[in-house]
């Protein structure tokens, strides 16, 4: 007996509020490639409604009315999840050597260096928004919106010449994380030192997004790296832990090294553990970036507005993999560098003590 088979309805003929109620429910990347599906998703899926709800869901903070506001004024959400959801990929690492290093550095005036910022480069501190959001296991635990850079007040003041540093941890109000956001109960610190579970607990479910948006060149990107690079137990005190995150930002035509790290640091310390009485309890005691160069140096105020004004329209990759090849090949080339500059080093000094010994004698023979 043959089956009746019901008329499928074709696309069309179903109704575009379907369409949106369908596609109101899908994360970022799948929204995209819904959009490549047909023309009514395409079509649909331009809705600046979608993204909100999209950059909502990814990042909390972009729920303020003032954050609204200035993601509107750059673009709108589309453009920002386009622009902050890939992750800043920087391969362009140079094989540098010492002798090759020297030579860049000859080339650099002290003035190119700590040099005021000419006005013709039209950066002030003012122009930038951080919009950070922390995550510990998918549940958010902060939300920090910090609008121009603290402390950085005046044209040629001192924040120029100076360490560049931003920290988002204000007096009002404490981030703490207990074992009902799902942290591991420890009974002693003691216990931690042996086992280490809390730390691998932390790197494992920690997760940082700290968005830097240009309002004057209207762009934006993330700075972290999402998940950890690396991090520190106990330290400085055995309760510390330290988190980094991070991302390797173009500098070129801005210092002889071309490229410098982004450094995103997450500090917790043990308050309580469960030998007090107290379920285990961290709190939140640094949340900061600095830039640093191949030497390590702190990179200061001056140049380090001009690189994050660059870092904004640097390339970028949805591949997490990519991000930490990029981070990997800096620490090598790092490394070589450091060991460079200590072979040479030695030679300097293995040649000053022949000098001396070969000026010593000389001497010696003059006297008698």
């Amino acid at each position: 007996m043959a089956r009746s088979v019901a008329p499928v309805e074709s696309m069309a003929s179903l109704s575009s509020d379907l369409f949106y109620d369908i596609l109101r429910r899908l994360d970022g990347p799948t929204l995209a490639t819904a959009a490549c599906t047909c023309a009514a998703f395409c079509s649909i899926s331009k809705e600046e409604r979608l993204w909100e709800n999209v950059c909502s869901s990814m990042w909390p903070s972009t729920n303020r009315e003032d954050v609204k506001s200035l993601i509107s004024s750059i673009g709108g959400f589309r453009k920002f999840y386009a622009d902050c959801f890939p992750f800043i990929v920087n391969k362009e690492v140079t094989e540098y050597h010492w002798n090759r290093y020297l030579e860049y550095l000859e080339e650099w005036t002290e003035a190119e260096y700590y040099g005021d910022m000419d006005e013709s480069e039209n950066i002030s501190p003012s122009d930038f928004v951080s919009i950070v959001d922390i995550r510990y296991k998918d549940k958010l635990v902060c939300s920090k919106v910090l609008w121009g850079i603290p402390n950085a007040d005046g044209f040629n003041g001192w924040f120029y010449n100076c360490p560049f540093r931003i920290d988002l941890l204000t007096s009002d109000g404490e981030v703490t994380l207990s074992v009902s956001d799902g942290l591991p109960p420890v009974s002693s610190m003691e216990k931690e030192r042996k086992d280490g579970k809390l730390w691998k607990e932390l790197r494992d479910g920690l997760q940082l997004s700290w968005i830097v948006v240009n309002k004057k060149i209207k762009q934006a990107a993330n700075l972290a790296s999402w998940s950890p690079l690396g991090g520190q137990r106990h330290w400085p005190t055995d309760k510390d832990f330290v988190i980094r995150f991070g991302s390797i930002l173009p500098a070129k035509e801005i210092l002889p090294c071309q490229v410098v790290e982004c450094i995103l640091i997450m500090k917790f310390r043990v308050i309580h553990t469960e030998e007090e009485g107290v379920e285990t309890t961290l709190k939140l005691t640094e949340l900061s970036m600095q830039l640093e160069d191949m030497e390590g140096s702190h990179v200061n105020g001056r140049n380090s507005l001009l690189i994050l004004k660059e870092a904004l329209s640097c390339r970028r990759s949805k591949n997490y993999s990519e991000v930490v090849e990029s981070c990997h090949l800096y620490s090598k080339v790092q490394n070589e560098l450091k060991e460079e500059k200590m072979r040479n080093e030695s030679r300097l000094d293995r040649l000053c003590i022949l000098t001396g010994i070969a000026a010593f004698i000389s001497l010696c023979y003059y006297i008698l």
